[in-house]
């Protein structure tokens, strides 16, 4: 099981700019936790996110001699991917492309077809620099504009991304509209299909439906699971409103209620929990 937890979601969507000290404290405490991953930055426009603004400065502060966890940065298109390739200390580069042309638009500046161009291109600079690209399908599961969605839309963009050879996809939920039904249709289509494909779930989601989105998915097949302290964040690229990510304790006690060792650090988990109210408000 891998829980990638996700500040950077979480914090970029508020408009007070959090002191880069703060970040630094608060990422170095997540680092002793035990995640697989921490979604920590990213290198996109600081006009479009200002508040990842200072990624560079809070990567080179985090104590990553103490943690086995590594590194993940979104990035948006070519320019992103080189500025974190140069990075030896990230791991993984995520880039968003979505099955809503609207979406697409509106979080990337491009196009569908330019992202994929573009996509091709990051593959090509993770390969140079011993990256692993991570592809999200963003409104994975619906969206809030009118453009076509369905689960075979889905699965053709999987089969896209396979010639690419990507090796981490992550179905994401932008706007909280999945359900056990389309999330377990979904893994249990794409898991058994692309065997060398690791997938992913990203579902942001409401406080009373996050259980029952984590038990479809983990019972189709999914072993990677995108999580945020307290459920904080969301995409502000979205909608007018933030659907918060799915909190990273929910996922934690749900996991040890069905008997799974994570293999986690408690006294730094609820270290960080405790913080990440200092860090949000």
């Amino acid at each position: 099981m891998k829980i990638i937890e996700c500040p950077r979601d979480a914090m970029q969507g508020i408009k007070e700019f959090i002191p880069t000290e703060k970040k630094i404290a608060y990422l170095n405490t997540l680092l002793q936790v035990g995640f697989d991953t921490l979604d920590f930055g990213s290198f996109v426009s600081p006009k479009a996110i200002p508040q990842m603004s200072d990624t560079a400065e809070v990567l080179a502060n985090l104590e990553l001699e103490k943690t086995d966890t590594k590194l993940l940065a979104i990035i948006a298109n070519v320019r992103g991917a080189d500025d974190a390739a140069l990075h030896k200390q990230i791991d993984y580069l995520g880039f968003p492309l979505s099955v809503s042309e609207t979406f697409q638009q509106r979080n990337t500046n491009k196009s569908i077809a330019e992202a994929m161009e573009q996509l091709a291109q990051i593959q090509d600079i993770c390969h140079k620099h011993g990256k692993t690209l991570v592809t999200y399908i963003s409104m994975g599961f619906g969206n809030p504009y009118n453009d076509p969605w369905d689960a075979e839309t889905v699965i053709r963009f999987v089969e896209e991304l396979h010639k690419l050879k990507v090796k981490i996809i992550s179905l994401s939920d932008t706007i909280g509209v999945s359900n056990p039904e389309n999330i377990t249709y979904l893994f249990e289509s794409l898991i058994p299909v692309f065997k060398d494909i690791e997938f992913g779930a990203h579902l942001h989601t409401t406080p009373t439906t996050w259980q029952e989105k984590v038990e479809a998915a983990y019972n189709a097949g999914c072993r990677r699971f995108d999580g945020a302290m307290r459920g904080y964040g969301g995409c502000p690229m979205a909608k007018d409103e933030l659907v918060g990510n799915m909190a990273t304790e929910n996922l934690v006690a749900y996991f040890e209620k069905i008997g799974l060792n994570l293999n986690l650090n408690k006294a730094a988990f609820n270290a960080a929990l405790a913080e990440s109210n200092a860090v949000f408000s």
